[in-house]
């Protein structure tokens, strides 16, 4: 999978998730450095660090963010990766907030 020089927007977010279909994520890739810058709707700005594991189709991600409320958040996050039906990346990711609550949830992802 590459992930070099593509946007992704949202599908699917759990209720205590923070970005929504306003959010754009804009990826690069180096081997198995994958990186990412998200802005729009409720975040200001984040950004994710992860680290791809191709034959399994997974990634393991942190990612911060500030959203426009002022609250700074970071998470961490399992990431499984397909293909749709017209060759688009699809990226699911099973997450949890870090800090205090810990809250957990799941987003689901499109290539642009």
């Amino acid at each position: 999978m590459n992930f070099n020089n593509k946007t992704f927007s949202l599908l699917e977010n759990s209720e205590n998730g923070k970005v929504n279909s306003d959010t754009i994520f804009a990826f690069k890739q180096e081997g198995d450095l994958v990186t990412a810058d998200y802005y729009g709707g409720s975040i200001q700005y984040g950004k994710i660090i992860a680290k791809l594991r191709a034959k399994d189709q997974q990634m393991d991600m942190l990612y911060q963010c500030l959203t426009v409320d002022g609250e700074l958040k970071a998470g961490k996050a399992l990431g499984h990766i397909s293909l749709n039906d017209e060759g688009k990346i699809q990226l699911k990711l099973d997450w949890e907030w870090l800090g205090d609550k810990k809250d957990q949830g799941t987003s689901e992802y499109i290539e642009n």
